[in-house]
This record gives C-alpha cells, sequence and structure tokens, in this order.
C-alpha cells in the first residue's frame, strides 16, 4: 500500500483507520479511531496526523451518511494546513480490497 495515495481503509476488526491524503503542496498520512456520540452530527471517527515534530493532533473527522436510495456512505473533513479537504469515500479503483477507500474531493 506504500504506493497508494488518496486513500481511507477502515480496519472494522479494530475500528481504526490509516490512510493517505495528497497534493502537489502536502502528503499526509491520516490515522483515525472509531468517536461515539449521542449528538447525530457528530463524526463516526476521528482522524490524526503527525507533527513534523511527530505529536499526534486531530485533523478532521469521517461522517456516515445515507444517499437517496437510503445506501450508506462515508465523507471526510481534513484541515490540511494548506486548507479544508471535503471529500466522499468511494470504491479505490484497480483494487479489489473493500476496506480500500479512495478520496474524492468535492467543493
Amino acid at each position: 500500500m506504500s504506493n497508494l495515495v488518496n486513500f481511507i481503509q477502515i480496519d472494522e476488526t479494530t475500528n481504526t483507520i490509516a490512510g493517505n491524503i495528497a497534493t502537489l503542496t502536502f502528503d499526509i498520512d491520516i490515522i483515525g479511531e472509531a468517536f461515539t456520540s449521542d449528538n447525530p452530527k457528530a463524526p463516526v471517527f476521528r482522524l490524526f496526523a503527525m507533527t513534523p515534530r511527530n505529536r499526534r493532533i486531530e485533523v478532521g473527522g469521517i461522517w456516515k451518511k445515507q444517499n437517496r436510495q437510503d445506501q450508506d456512505y462515508y465523507s471526510l473533513s481534513v484541515n490540511t494546513g494548506h486548507g479544508r479537504i471535503n471529500a466522499n469515500l468511494g470504491r479505490y479503483p484497480g483494487q479489489d480490497d473493500d476496506t480500500l477507500m479512495a478520496v474524492i474531493p468535492w467543493d
């Protein structure tokens, strides 16, 4: 997986996330953990990254939503330090692993 960019992989056994978000100006490895809240608008995962001094900071979250056909999907919001990325998660092209999702940015 070291060659993949712009992906999120959810490990349902441990409820953790690993991933990467990259552009020409940044390349961030993301980790995440499940988040439980009574607030229906709260994310289902909190996302973290490491600072240049190797400190873990919260950078965003992943929300579980439903489309018009009542199918579940995930969206994310991440503060990259160069702005905010909002994206949906979808099937990663050319991969057979259902836990591997592509980060598909939207405005």
